[in-house]
């Protein structure tokens, strides 16, 4: 690792060069080192979509070096958010992995229903229902489980509120530490299915089997392919749902604790020896 980081600093600094800066720039592309990114907080606004600056900032960070994205979605949501995520990315992760694409095509899909069986899936539900219909929040709206093709998203609040709700459930829960709590009680009571709970985004969390956060998609990512793997996210604390990932000792991690995209597009700058966008579009406007 040591001799690695000086000779990354030697390559740095001899890219203060103006001819060392043009030959790395007409490098040809070197897709043994991978740029893994989060969506929300890391490459969007939190259920916003993607600025145009960012996406000219990774279609030319892709001429370098191969780039993926990972996130707890399904496809249909990660796709409102950055565009055919598929087509834009080398590597492709829906929901932590359990749906993966390679250059545009599907290599992998996993389901929970066929995982835990019908019967524990509808005691897990039945649950989560009953502790809901007991919970006193300030405000509930609907969808308060959404089943996913590997996970459940729960949401006290339901994912059906409005921006300003969204919003406002955070203040709320950071306070009260709903979620927090609710976690706690349900690895109390399904012990026995080996579920992991990860807290992301700003009013739900995602309950998985163990072993399948976001660390799941690096089954993917045979070791022998990759020099490095530098993935960035937002929720990188313990029990944030890029925690697994960000700390696993297959990847370099890049914690983005503003939650602002401006934020990652500058550590790649950094990094990789791209020029950094002056700003980005506000979502309202793209």
């Amino acid at each position: 690792t040591c001799v690695r980081a000086k000779a990354d600093i030697a390559h740095l600094e001899n890219l203060d060069k103006p001819v060392c800066r043009a030959a790395a720039a007409s490098m040809p592309k070197n897709p043994r080192v991978l740029a893994l990114f989060d969506v929300d907080g890391t490459l969007t606004e939190p259920r916003k979509t993607v600025s145009p600056e960012t996406l000219s900032f990774l279609a030319t960070l892709r001429e370098k070096i191969a780039i993926g994205v990972v996130g707890g979605s399904d496809l249909v949501k990660q796709k409102e958010q950055l565009g055919d995520s598929p087509s834009l990315f080398d590597w492709c992760f829906a929901e932590n992995g359990l749906l993966a694409h390679k250059d545009g095509v599907v290599i992998g899909q996993t389901s929970l229903v066929q995982h835990l069986g019908e019967e524990n899936l509808k005691r897990l539900i039945n649950w989560v229902l009953a502790y809901f219909a007991q919970l006193d929040i300030p405000v509930k709206r609907g969808t308060f489980v959404e089943f996913r093709q590997g996970m459940l998203n729960v949401s006290p609040i339901g994912r059906n509120c409005s921006r300003e709700e969204r919003n406002e459930f955070e203040k709320f829960d950071l306070a009260n530490k709903v979620r927090e709590t609710m976690v706690a009680r349900m690895k109390e009571e399904f012990a026995d299915l080996k579920l992991t709970f990860s807290i992301g985004g700003q009013i739900s969390f995602d309950v998985f089997p163990e072993g399948w956060d976001k660390t799941f998609c690096l089954q993917y990512l045979p070791h022998a392919d990759f020099d490095e793997i530098h993935f960035f996210g937002d929720k990188t604390f313990v029990g944030g749902n890029d925690y697994e990932i960000f700390t696993s000792p297959r990847t370099v991690g890049h914690s983005i604790d503003d939650a602002d995209p401006m934020t990652t597009l500058k550590k790649l700058s950094t990094l990789f020896d791209l020029p950094c966008p002056p700003s980005l579009t506000p979502p309202a406007a793209h």
